[in-house]
């Protein structure tokens, strides 16, 4: 089998990086406020993305109670602690660090994502994880033809696109809807959220003459500003269809998968 190659950039901050944020972070759980901080730095457990450190004198007077259990994590030990809110009990949502870790994160609290309910950069909310710094991602409006294939089907035969560039991941082509064979599209209810381009509006599955292929396909109606070009157009996940461009198949680059953080979920 051929090695496949990546044709795009790749992450390029190393495990235990740990840098300034320069926003006010604020978490909200039980419609509460959790934290309040001009003071977060970022620490990146993988190269995707970062993981924001709250100092603890900005935490809320007696949200966090210990559990007394230590936690053995990718850059360091850290405290495990319940999140207490009153009535509402989160256990295992924050670890505090120790001092085997990075010498500027000492001492501050990381929350799991899921124990808050609504995390702000500035005055603007933030879902699935914190935005990384170090990435980029474009909209870029090509003349460039995108044909889509599968089993011998067209699935979608478009003269231009929005390609979407984002480090780390594979090229993305977004098309109109115009040019895409919907007798073999099939809505699903699946939903799925990015940090930099929002909530999807829409998945489809495909149906070639041979099989069923779930979730093939997907679009955001509403994106974030960064990325407006892409409303109400359609996508396909190169990973597991043909794309032509411009008439020259492109290589179905490898599977993308998004790391489990070994403190995400600390047991």
């Amino acid at each position: 089998m051929e090695h496949y190659t990546p044709d795009y950039p790749g992450m390029i901050v190393p495990v235990g990086h740990v840098e300034p944020v320069p926003r006010r972070i604020r978490g909200f759980a039980a419609d509460r406020l959790v934290f309040d901080t001009v003071r977060a730095r970022y620490v990146w457990l993988w190269p995707g993305y970062p993981q924001y450190c709250i100092p603890r004198k900005d935490i809320v007077d007696g949200a966090l109670l210990d559990e007394g259990r230590t936690l053995a994590l990718r850059v360091g030990r850290a405290r495990r602690h319940t999140l207490q809110l009153d009535s509402v009990s989160r256990p295992g949502a924050a670890w505090e660090w120790g001092d085997d870790a990075p010498s500027d994160i000492v001492g501050c609290v990381s929350f799991r994502w899921e124990a808050i309910d609504a995390w702000f950069e500035e005055d603007e909310q933030v879902f699935v994880h914190p935005r990384n710094p170090y990435t980029r991602v474009d909209a870029l409006r090509s003349g460039r033809s995108v044909r889509v294939m599968l089993d011998g089907a067209v699935l979608a035969d478009a003269p231009s696109s929005v390609t979407v560039l984002e480090t780390g991941l594979p090229t993305r082509y977004y098309l109109d809807r115009v040019h895409l064979d919907w007798t073999r599209m099939q809505p699903t209810d699946s939903v799925t959220s990015c940090p930099y381009k929002g909530k999807t509006s829409g998945y489809w599955s495909v149906r070639t003459d041979k099989a069923t292929y779930p979730d093939l396909a997907w679009a955001y109606d509403f994106p974030t500003r960064q990325v407006s070009p892409i409303a109400g157009l359609v996508a396909f996940y190169n990973e597991n269809a043909d794309h032509y461009l411009d008439g020259r198949l492109l290589p179905r680059p490898a599977p993308v998968t998004r790391a489990i953080w070994e403190n995400q979920h600390p047991a």
